[in-house]
């Protein structure tokens, strides 16, 4: 009996470990020459399994692979799958959750920490010759006077949340799926989206790219927000609109953004978050450890060999089931 066909539509972390997994399993494994739609098919006539890093896979690429069952994604985000399309064709749609989850907690509250306490400009200031507490950086805030508003209770932004709450800031969190009482139970008060980025002293978003979420914070948000708030994003690049962030920046709305996630990667040459001091960048490397470069692509090739095998993995389209 022939083995089930896993395509590899594209992958830049080191290494075959994604096929490596697969075929211990038992299954075929292929790379694609590219995440292009003729690449892809020129392969995935047969593939039962897609792995996918960064290609975008939309109801077209699905139709020319007419026995796909599964799409995993190499991440924790999938906005470059079309989940409808896929849950229409019965294709399910799978992550990997929690492969970074204490990466990117750490390294958001390791961002709000560094602006919150004006680290950047100190350095900078003393670099310079300059030793003066007070002169150099006036954004050092007291935890307990000031407001860390969390976007989304999941994963990761409820360990965001506790730890805030843990160093003695008040938070707030608005998640419409959040249950109340876990949210009380971490110390924590659930607000609505709105009223949450209104009260922030420091914003740090951890909610899905989608159609509904896609520049959340935008310049009207922006307009919202405290003077000198403080903007944080591990998640996604284009829940902000960039263009609004730095003008607010610049006008001097806004006192800091820390950033590990852009509208386009890697951060354009001639973005103006560049050449603005109180913006604190980082390429897209909060999920990054030894150990979760170990972990990601065994998860990716993890969820397909389960779904085969008819056991549980994290659909993010559960309806697909519904079109078989």
């Amino acid at each position: 009996m022939t083995q089930p066909l896993i395509l590899v539509s594209d992958c830049d972390l080191p290494g075959t470990v994604i096929e490596d997994t697969l075929r211990q399993a038992g299954l075929r494994a292929e790379r694609s020459a590219s995440g292009a739609i003729d690449d892809l098919a020129a392969l995935g006539a047969d593939a039962e399994g897609l792995v996918v890093q960064w290609a975008q896979i939309t109801g077209e690429v699905m139709d020319r692979m007419p026995k796909l069952r599964i799409i995993s994604r190499v991440g924790i985000g999938y906005d470059m799958i079309d989940v409808e399309a896929a849950a229409a064709r019965g294709i399910a749609v799978a992550n990997t959750p929690s492969y970074c989850i204490e990466e990117v907690a750490a390294h958001t509250i390791a961002m709000i920490m560094t602006q919150a306490r004006g680290l950047p400009a100190y350095d900078r200031a003393v670099r310079a010759g300059t030793w003066k507490a007070v002169d150099a950086q006036p954004l050092a805030v007291r935890p307990s006077t000031t407001t860390v508003s969390v976007l989304g209770f999941g994963r990761i932004g409820s360990i965001v949340a506790r730890g805030c709450r843990a160093l003695g800031f008040r938070v707030l969190v608005a998640d419409p799926y959040a249950s109340a009482e876990a949210v009380r139970g971490a110390g924590c008060e659930l607000v609505e989206i709105p009223d949450a980025v209104a009260g922030a002293d420091i914003l740090t978003l951890h909610v899905p790219l989608t159609d509904a979420t896609r520049h959340l914070i935008d310049a009207a948000a922006l307009a919202t927000m405290r003077q000198g708030a403080v903007v944080v994003n591990t998640c996604r690049g284009p829940l902000i609109d960039e263009d609004a962030l730095a003008a607010s920046l610049r006008a001097g709305h806004l006192g800091a953004a820390a950033l590990d996630v852009f509208a386009g990667e890697p951060l354009a040459a001639d973005s103006p978050l560049r050449d603005l001091d109180q913006v604190l960048l980082t390429p897209h490397a909060a999920w990054y450890s030894p150990e979760a470069l170990a972990d990601l692509p065994v998860h990716a090739a993890e969820n397909v060999i389960r779904f085969l095998a008819g056991e549980s993995v994290p659909i993010v389209n559960p309806t697909f089931a519904d079109a078989r």
